[in-house]
């Protein structure tokens, strides 16, 4: 089968690196700016350099303020079994079938752990969307990671509240970590190993057990010791549990207002 990948920056690259691995695929890249592609993948620079095949599958990976210009010119394309794919966030299934003349499209919002195949992907798909489509949509995305199907667009956009804008979250959490720790006396390099390896494991633990993460939690806090100290001091007063709430609505209200 083959692909028309349009736009590959970092995030449309992290899934090349990972789709590319399937024998099912061809893989064609458009992007004026990419210098390299996984080894079998076509990289052209622009739209004109595209030769007249049919594609099974068009991949969206460009900024979603940028589809209304850049999309329309790829509608011949696609074939016509063919199925839109897009990782653009936020960007409605109504208007990708407007930009790409498309019946059946399925949007996906990724993360960033997908370039070390261990990303959760959201997936959402157009009601025109056959079984067999959703299915070799869901298998290259399984190559990045997890993958988790909702039922409407709304949920979409919780997903990238949650997961699709997550690492972020998780990044600025471990730099403050780290910057905690050196203030102990630690060294950046301590600090990382010990604040990073913590988190790798704690979270590994919590995905391997059956018990909840609340239970985990209290399993390593022993009554006036020192985690319960530090917990204290963490959400007591519930101040971290409202700024998550408020970090994840901040998110999906933004990708509301991108539709």
């Amino acid at each position: 089968m083959k692909a028309l990948l349009v736009g590959c920056g970092k995030m449309g690259g992290a899934l090349l690196q990972q789709w590319s691995r399937s024998a099912d695929w061809d893989f064609t890249v458009v992007d004026p700016f990419a210098e390299t592609v996984p080894e079998g993948v076509t990289l052209l620079k622009a739209r004109e350099d595209v030769p007249d095949t049919l594609f099974d599958l068009l991949i969206v990976a460009v900024k979603p303020q940028m589809i209304d210009e850049v999309m329309p010119a790829y509608q011949t394309s696609l074939a016509p079994s063919g199925v839109v794919a897009s990782i653009a966030a936020g960007c409605s299934v109504d208007r990708l079938k407007a930009a790409t003349g498309a019946g059946a499209v399925i949007r996906i919002m990724p993360n960033l752990p997908a370039l070390i195949a261990q990303g959760v992907s959201g997936l959402y798909a157009s009601p025109d969307c056959t079984n067999d489509q959703k299915t070799a949509v869901e298998t290259l995305m399984q190559r990045a990671g997890t993958t988790v199907w909702v039922d409407d667009e709304d949920a979409l956009d919780r997903v990238t509240a949650v997961a699709g804008s997550g690492p972020g979250y998780v990044f600025e959490i471990a730099r403050t970590y780290i910057a905690a720790a050196e203030a102990l006396g630690f060294t950046n390099d301590q600090a990382r190993a010990l604040v990073l390896g913590t988190m790798a494991g704690a979270v590994e633990m919590a995905r391997l057990s059956d018990e909840t993460v609340e239970a985990l939690r209290n399993s390593v806090t022993s009554k006036n010791g020192t985690t319960q100290a530090g917990l204290e001091a963490l959400n007591a007063d519930g101040t971290l549990s409202e700024l998550l709430l408020r970090t994840t609505q901040a998110a999906y209200n933004r990708a509301v207002e991108l539709r």
